[in-house]
C-alpha cells in the first residue's frame, strides 16, 4: 500500500472512529507501512492508535483506532485476529511453500500476519474474515500434504529469534558506514548500493549514504541480510565510535 493511500486509510478510520466510538482497523501492515503510521501518529497523540500482530515481536501488525472509553490492555485481540496451526505430513515445507498454497487460495497478503514455520508445523495470523478459508480449503503447501486446525493466539510459539552479535566501530553514524561494517563491505561499495536502492532502513529503502543511524534501527541489504543496531557508546583513542549489532540468521 502507497504510504499516500495508507494515511488517507488511516485519518477515516480514525474519524470513524471518534464520529461512532467504535474500535476500527486496517489490515495487516507492512513494517515499513507500520513505520509510516507510527510517525503519522506522533502529529495526532490523540488518535486512539495501537499496533499490533497479536504477540509481541510480530512484524506484521494491525493498526487499530481505539475510542477514549478502551485501552490497549482490554481490547480483545481475539475478536479481530485468528491463529491457524498447519500440520505438514511426510515433509517439511518452507515459508515460501505456505505462503505460496495460501495466496493461492485467493487470500489477499493484507489479510495475512506474520507466518511462522517450525520443523513439521507453522502458525499463521490472520483476519477472522479468511479463517474459515485457511481451516477448509488449505490441504497442500508445495509437494506436501497439510491439515489446518484452529489455534488460540496465546498457544502460537514464538520461534526465539537467532542473531549473530557483531562489534565494530565507526568514524560517524552514517547509513554507509554502519552498513559497511555490519555486513562486511568496503564503504564505497556500501554507498553505492544504498544509491541503487538495495539497502533499506528501518524498512523503507534510503538513498542517502549519510542519513544518521541511531541504536534501535533496523537495516537490511539485499542479498546479504538483515540486523538491528543495539548499541552505541565511547570513542577509541582514534575518536571512532563504538557500535554493536545483531544480525538475523
Amino acid at each position: 500500500m502507497e504510504n499516500n493511500e495508507l494515511l488517507r486509510r488511516a485519518e477515516d478510520l480514525r474519524d470513524r472512529c471518534e464520529r461512532r466510538s467504535v474500535v476500527t482497523a486496517t489490515g495487516f501492515l507492512t513494517p515499513a507501512e507500520a513505520q509510516a503510521l507510527g510517525r503519522w501518529a506522533e502529529r495526532f497523540p490523540d488518535s486512539g492508535l495501537f499496533l499490533s500482530g497479536s504477540r509481541e515481536g510480530c512484524e506484521r501488525v494491525r493498526a487499530f483506532f481505539l475510542p477514549d472509553w478502551l485501552a490497549p490492555e482490554d481490547l480483545d485481540l481475539a475478536d479481530y485476529i485468528r491463529a491457524v496451526r498447519i500440520e505438514a505430513h511426510f515433509g517439511e515445507p518452507g515459508h515460501r511453500d505456505y505462503l505460496g498454497a495460501i495466496l493461492g487460495l485467493g487470500i489477499e497478503r493484507g489479510s495475512l500476519g506474520d507466518l511462522l514455520v517450525q520443523g513439521t508445523q507453522a502458525h499463521i495470523f490472520c483476519l477472522p474474515s479468511v479463517e474459515p478459508l485457511l481451516l477448509e480449503e488449505l490441504s497442500r503447501a508445495g509437494r506436501v500434504g497439510v491439515k489446518t486446525f484452529p489455534c488460540e493466539l496465546s498457544d502460537v510459539p514464538l520461534p526465539e529469534r537467532k542473531v549473530r552479535r557483531v562489534s565494530f566501530t565507526v568514524k560517524s553514524p552514517r547509513f554507509d558506514a554502519v552498513l559497511s561494517s555490519m555486513f562486511g563491505l568496503s564503504r564505497t561499495t556500501a554507498a553505492e548500493l544504498i544509491r541503487l536502492g538495495a539497502a533499506t532502513l528501518n524498512y523503507e529503502v534510503c538513498g542517502k549514504p549519510d542519513a544518521p543511524v541511531a541504536p534501535g534501527d533496523t537495516l537490511s541489504l539485499r542479498g546479504r541480510g538483515k540486523g538491528v543496531l543495539t548499541e552505541t557508546g565511547g570513542r577509541s583513542r582514534k575518536d571512532r565510535l563504538f557500535m554493536e549489532a545483531e544480525i538475523f540468521l
